[in-house]
């Protein structure tokens, strides 16, 4: 039990380690740290569950890259992410912004749900009572039930 504890956390640096390597790394902590932070809300492209900070893919090395060139020339938060976003589209971001499009696209799929839900109440509501057969109704299906217990009576 110890010996796959020590495995799985020796995994997760690997995995930790391959995401900062020091090499890397910018030289001023501050501007690291700020990269860093960068990098937690930047979407692997190629993982798409992954912020570039946990990412091990190739694209994501290449976007840490682009992070760290950007906060050592000295551009904000908003600035990184305008020049990712034009780039790579919203989608980069883990969180994106708010706007008119992504309320749609997060609240149209609840508003056809509730639409849904309205249309089948409704319709279950409003449906017609059940009604009584007319005789011509009844006649015919006596008459077909007749056929039918006739068909399978087995001393036909």
């Amino acid at each position: 039990m110890r010996l796959r504890l020590i495995l799985a956390a020796l995994a997760g640096m690997a995995c930790i380690a391959a995401a900062s390597d020091p090499a890397e790394r910018l030289p001023d902590p501050a501007q690291e740290a700020r990269a860093r932070e960068i990098f937690r809300d930047v979407r692997c492209l190629v993982c798409q569950n992954e912020s570039i900070d946990d990412s091990e893919a190739d694209l994501a090395h290449d976007l840490r890259q682009i992070v760290r060139e950007q906060v050592k020339a000295g551009k904000s938060e908003a600035q990184i992410k305008a020049f990712l976003t034009d780039r790579y589209g919203e989608f980069v971001l883990l969180t994106p912004k708010f706007s008119v499009g992504n309320l749609a696209l997060w609240g149209v799929p609840f508003l056809v749900v509730a639409g849904g839900l309205v249309l089948l109440f409704t319709r279950l509501r409003n449906r017609p009572l059940d009604v009584e057969l007319t005789p011509s109704e009844a006649e015919r299906l006596r008459r077909f039930d007749e056929q039918e217990t006739r068909g399978h009576d087995p001393a036909k």
